[in-house]
């Protein structure tokens, strides 16, 4: 069976890379676009439930424009889904990132101004200028220097990324300081160490890192994996989580979370791997 969330085709049209894979009505080779509005859904059909999340700045390619939304498929993990037309914008190569946790988008480079939005780590911009505090946007929004890094440069641990949402609400699909998920707090950590990471828990399990036994010795950043859940190690001792118990991204010891959700019914550890 064809998992939707990987698969770039509606049951209208297909992206042309599929030709041969799968039959079509029609093929096109989608259009470069990209997410403009501060934090974009992306949705399992029109109007349907979350799937995951975009930020702004993510650059997509359009395949479909279909009841107000448009059916795209994510640059940055190949997750297929549908957005509202209205946060999809012309393709534009970012120059910088947030590097903070969060930051403001503001109309002046001034502090006092009323802010126009907020963007969560990871949200990509295109800089046009930059002044004393402040780093001017092509649109015209300013936003602190101090909150943004080069696309290009990347963190160095994906721990230490992942503790930045601590606190972070949980929140289902969320892939942002406003709300996230399990997955979504290891792909952003991952990401912004420049690995590759799929969006959702069982695809990371699939494509990410080796096997190792999992009753230790466990190690920074190795992963552990549940039906539906990922976390991953801060030391030998603890690990890191967007987890439902908390309604947050919090700290649990290993051995606690492991018998915690086996008790709960929520199954048991599957495995362990190191990337």
């Amino acid at each position: 069976m064809t998992d939707r969330r990987a698969t770039p085709a509606t049951p209208r049209i297909a992206l042309a890379s599929l030709q041969g894979v799968l039959e079509a009505p029609a093929w096109t080779n989608g259009t470069p676009a990209r997410i403009v509005a501060p934090l974009a859904d992306l949705l399992a059909s029109p109007g349907g439930a979350r799937d995951r999340q975009l930020l702004c700045g993510d650059r997509v390619t359009e395949i479909e424009r279909y009841q107000g939304f448009g059916f795209v498929m994510a640059v940055k993990d190949g997750y297929c889904g549908w957005v509202a037309e209205v946060a999809l914008g012309p393709d534009m190569a970012p120059t910088h990132r947030v590097s903070a946790p969060a930051t403001h988008l503001y109309r002046a480079p001034k502090l006092s101004t009323p802010e126009a939005c907020t963007l969560s780590f990871g949200a990509r911009l295109t800089i046009a200028a930059e002044h004393e505090r402040f780093a001017e946007t092509h649109d015209g929004f300013f936003v602190p220097r101090a909150h943004i890094a080069p696309a290009d440069e990347t963190e160095a641990d994906a721990v230490t990324v992942a503790e930045m949402f601590l606190g972070t609400p949980y929140l289902w699909g969320g892939n942002s300081r406003a709300g996230i998920d399990c997955s979504g707090l290891v792909q952003a950590a991952l990401l912004a160490c420049g690995l590759d990471c799929p969006g959702d828990s069982d695809q990371q399990r699939e494509a990410l890192g080796h096997l190792i036994p999992s009753q230790g010795p466990f190690r920074r950043g190795h992963l552990f994996f549940w039906p539906g859940h990922v976390a991953m190690a801060v030391d030998d001792q603890r690990l890191i989580h967007a987890n439902g118990f908390r309604a947050a991204t919090a700290h649990e010891g290993i051995e606690t979370c492991i018998a915690r959700i086996e008790a709960q019914g929520e199954g048991p550890l599957l495995c362990v791997k190191r990337l």
